[in-house]
């Protein structure tokens, strides 16, 4: 028996297995990984474990034991390079290794591969990007070596590496082209919240800034030189410009692609059959009143999981839409910023800041509709913005506007009823 393929052992594709395996599915399932470690969770690569704060073993998400108890055949270090698919969405998946693993229908749960820079001294030793265990372990293994560190990219990645430097004693200077911080998250007041926090810990930070190249020393990465002229100096540079949705295999097999695999609202691409989750699929936009034909990717553990649980519904025979409203978090030293919800198409901001305790909240409306909100330190305004929207009630600007009124007393019916068209 052939079963279920699932192609990818993040989170996406685990979650998939486990929730198959949760629902009753007793049909063949075959997890395939790339890499050679156990399944593991990477959020707490750049932040936690970096830091040392949490070991190795408790990132792995289940036991050994789990997968053969659970029928569910966990296969690593096997990078899939083709795949021969029939018309039902039966075929055979082909490995570098020359390995074969039939299946009756296929899940890509590929991910995305960070994005590279085009420049000379790339290639140099001590030039490193951060995705997997292999990019965590060899940054940590240089460290010892390390005073001086270069983080370009002030994305998510990139602040939250900065960060965990900064706590390890590094000297830390960040470049971003941009104006200003986590610009495709988040709105300008957070950015600048952001901004203000992480010059205060020692990280020197850059914005509007440009990378020519990189220079060496001694066949080493030496320093970063700027389109201005100027040298920064690095024992360590670490790229963080965001990543690219793992797209070739679908491409192969003559799925549609577009910034990610095109799937419907149950994850199914567009042959009818093979499935496509997580950080590389391009889906209908789930939130309440999205704009019809509305797509997006989402790269975070919540979507992750709440598209894999889509997906295992689907392979079951029922039709479930995605549940609850897309969240994000990032950790960032001292900082916890959680974002609920998506702000495209917002009309006015209302920013709610406690500065004493370092707390700021910034909601985004489209007139009196609620659409999303960014925290920083702020657990309770994040969970009470996620539960409004997840439960279609409405949170008004007016009565959100003073910071000591907790949003939950606030929270009311909407006064016109949340459409779920897309």
């Amino acid at each position: 028996m052939s079963g279920l393929l699932v192609v990818g052992s993040s989170q996406a594709g685990v979650s998939l297995a486990t929730s198959l395996r949760a629902l009753g599915h007793e049909g063949p399932i075959t997890l395939l990984g790339d890499e050679r470690h156990r399944p593991y969770q990477r959020p707490a690569l750049s932040k936690e474990w970096l830091q040392g704060t949490v070991t190795s073993e408790s990132l792995l998400f289940r036991s050994d034991s789990y997968w053969p108890e659970h029928g569910i055949d966990l296969v690593k270090g096997e990078r899939v390079i083709r795949v021969d698919k029939a018309d039902d969405g039966s075929g055979v998946a082909h490995s570098m290794s020359g390995a074969q693993f039939a299946f009756d229908r296929l899940a890509l749960a590929v991910g995305a591969r960070p994005r590279r820079l085009v420049m000379e001294g790339t290639d140099l030793p001590g030039v490193l990007y951060l995705r997997n265990a292999d990019d965590a372990l060899e940054l940590k293994a240089r460290l010892p070596d390390v005073r001086d560190v270069v983080v370009i990219g002030g994305g998510f990645i990139g602040i939250e590496a900065a960060a965990s430097l900064t706590t390890l004693g590094r000297s830390v200077t960040l470049v971003e082209a941009a104006p200003r911080l986590v610009a495709r998250a988040v709105g300008e007041q957070t950015s600048a919240h952001l901004l203000e926090h992480h010059r205060s810990t020692g990280i020197e930070v850059l914005l509007g800034t440009s990378v020519r190249r990189i220079t060496a020393r001694s066949d080493h990465v030496g320093g970063v030189e700027l389109a201005d002229g100027r040298v920064l100096p690095a024992d360590l540079v670490l790229v963080g410009v965001g990543v690219v949705p793992n797209t070739g295999l679908a491409e192969s097999i003559g799925l549609n692609c577009a910034d990610g695999v095109l799937v419907d609202e149950t994850a199914v691409a567009s042959d009818g059959h093979t499935m496509a989750i997580g950080d590389c699929a391009n889906q209908p936009n789930p939130m309440p009143g999205a704009p019809p034909g509305d797509r997006v990717r989402f790269e975070s553990v919540n979507n992750a999981i709440e598209q894999a649980k889509v997906a295992a519904y689907a392979i079951t025979g029922r039709r479930e839409e995605y549940a609850g409203i897309p969240w994000f978090w990032s950790n960032q030293g001292a900082v916890k910023l959680q974002i609920a919800g998506l702000s495209t198409g917002h009309d006015r901001t209302l920013v709610r800041r406690d500065a004493g305790k370092g707390k700021q909240s910034v909601l985004y409306y489209r007139g009196e509709r609620l659409l999303a909100a960014d925290c920083i330190n702020s657990p309770l305004d994040f969970l009470a913005v996620k539960a409004a929207l997840s439960k279609g009630l409405a949170i008004p600007f007016v009565a959100a506007a003073d910071p000591a009124v907790q949003l939950k007393a606030v929270t009311q019916p909407a006064p016109v009823p949340v459409g779920t068209a897309r």
